[in-house]
């Protein structure tokens, strides 16, 4: 049996870790470097970086923190935020990650995931979504720029067309469960799964070690995704970890 993985996420703006509700009130964690040497010491088996203000502002890359950060970690690292380009990919995996997520670029710009993918290997292209449910039309929308702007594309439509383009991964954001600590949404995810092969990284919910347990239970997602309650020191890794062997949920351990 494929064991699931537990992911923290590092939320970075301007160089700084942070998290908010429903993509607002951002309210400063601390330091990305610290705070991924400390998730590689409590038994991450993956972490997830994303400078959100590069898509929206068009900051640099950060290639120098990617750097730092790479070198005090021995779990797999993905960067998203702010990827446009072949070039830009080619900088972050050279400065260290192993996977990059693409989200607005990839929307605005389909072909890329097609490039990418023949370039670099679909197990280096993480394609991220942020979905949220428009309740007048009965269904999911993507959005991009960190939550600020809403497409008209359908999430069901387009994680179809972003497995054929060569994606190896996804990570599925619910915009409506987002930092609200109370489960992930399992409705998204059970459609999303039953629509696509490829693994699926939950993302947004997460309140305790118990919604782990049932989003691995009710869904048949690979890997569950937090920030706060990791950041917060309200659950460790560890915690999520035992609980999912008690209940039989395979997971690695270090």
């Amino acid at each position: 049996m494929i064991k699931k993985r537990i992911i923290p996420c590092l939320d970075v703006k301007d160089g700084v870790v942070v998290k908010g509700i429903q993509f607002k009130g951002l309210r400063e964690i601390g330091d990305p470097v610290e705070l991924a040497k400390r998730y590689n010491a409590l038994g991450a088996d993956e972490l997830v970086f994303l400078d959100i203000s590069a898509t929206q502002t068009g900051n640099a890359l950060m290639l120098d923190v990617i750097s730092k950060t790479a070198k005090e970690l021995f779990i797999p690292m993905t960067i998203g935020g702010g990827l446009k380009s072949i070039e830009d990919i080619s900088a972050v995996l050279n400065a260290g990650a192993d996977k990059v997520s693409l989200n607005s670029a990839a929307l605005s710009n389909p072909d890329l995931i097609n490039e990418t993918s023949e370039k670099f290997g679909a197990q280096c292209i993480c394609i991220a979504i942020d979905a949220k449910w428009d309740e007048d039309k009965q269904d999911w929308f993507c959005y991009t720029h960190g939550g600020k702007q809403r497409t008209d594309i359908r999430t069901i439509d387009w994680i179809k067309e972003v497995e054929r383009r060569g994606a190896g991964e996804l990570l599925v954001t619910s915009m409506d469960y987002d930092g609200m600590q109370q489960g992930f949404d399992h409705k998204l995810l059970s459609i999303i799964q039953k629509a696509v092969t490829i693994p699926i990284i939950a993302s947004g919910g997460a309140g305790s070690a118990e919604d782990f347990i049932s989003l691995f239970l009710e869904t048949d997602v690979s890997a569950g995704l937090a920030a706060s309650i990791f950041h917060d020191q309200d659950v460790s890794i560890q915690q999520v970890k035992d609980l999912c062997d008690s209940k039989g949920v395979p997971v690695r351990h270090v």
